[in-house]
């Protein structure tokens, strides 16, 4: 008789322990569980916007030894320039919005450089699109008076020499105008001529063969 209670008292030790398992367990559940009013706003806040990607123009990737962009007293690229003074089958490739000038021999893409080209207005570039060839025409500097604006180790891709492969732009005095000097590789900002780094366009103002053919697209 004593066995039978004592196993009795066991078996209600177990069921009422069960029972408390089974309630903690479903009030935890009930607290971690999100109320309707908690999934509605959770569904319908607010993400942050991604911020717009800025699109990349460069119709070719860019070198891994190329510098930092707005590097304008050195070369583009780290190594050394190739030897072009005797070359006859040169291509500068300019790509406007790229901010980038490329030189091929033949089919072969040898050196990439940071370029700044002419503003955009309603859409369309102030430095004409189109192939041209690289004139007799070039020096070591110029001002223009109008625009206030000059330049260092120029060479002239048109007939009337008013469009220019040019250094960063200079001031009147002759010092480099920094500011606009920043924009080089980074965006556009001359008045059609195309802007260098200062090394850049004095390799081109001493080794370019005249009568190698430009051809400057937008991208």
């Amino acid at each position: 008789m004593k066995k039978r209670i004592a196993l009795i008292f066991v078996c209600l030790a177990v069921v009422v322990g069960m029972a408390w398992i089974f309630i903690l367990r479903s009030s935890a559940a009930q607290n971690s569980a999100p109320t309707k009013t908690e999934q509605y706003v959770k569904k319908n806040e607010k993400k942050p916007k991604a911020k717009p990607k800025t699109p990349d123009y460069k119709p070719y990737k860019d070198p891994t030894d190329l510098r930092k962009e707005g590097s304008w007293t050195k070369s583009s690229e780290k190594k050394a320039y190739p030897n072009i003074r005797y070359a006859n089958n040169l291509t500068l490739r300019v790509s406007l919005k790229g901010n980038r000038v490329y030189l091929f021999k033949g089919k072969k893409l040898i050196y990439t450089m940071m370029s700044t080209g002419g503003v955009y207005k309603k859409g369309k570039s102030v430095t004409p699109k189109g192939t041209f060839y690289i004139q007799n025409g070039r020096g070591d500097s110029f001002f223009n008076q109008a625009l206030g604006e000059g330049a260092r180790n120029w060479v002239s891709w048109d007939p009337s020499n008013v469009y220019l492969f040019h250094s960063v732009p200079t001031k009147a005095d002759g010092s480099i105008n920094r500011k606009e000097a920043a924009k080089l590789g980074k965006t556009q900002g001359s008045h059609g001529c195309i802007r260098l780094s200062l090394p850049d366009s004095k390799w081109l103002l001493n080794e370019l063969p005249a009568g190698t053919k430009v051809i400057i697209k937008d991208v």
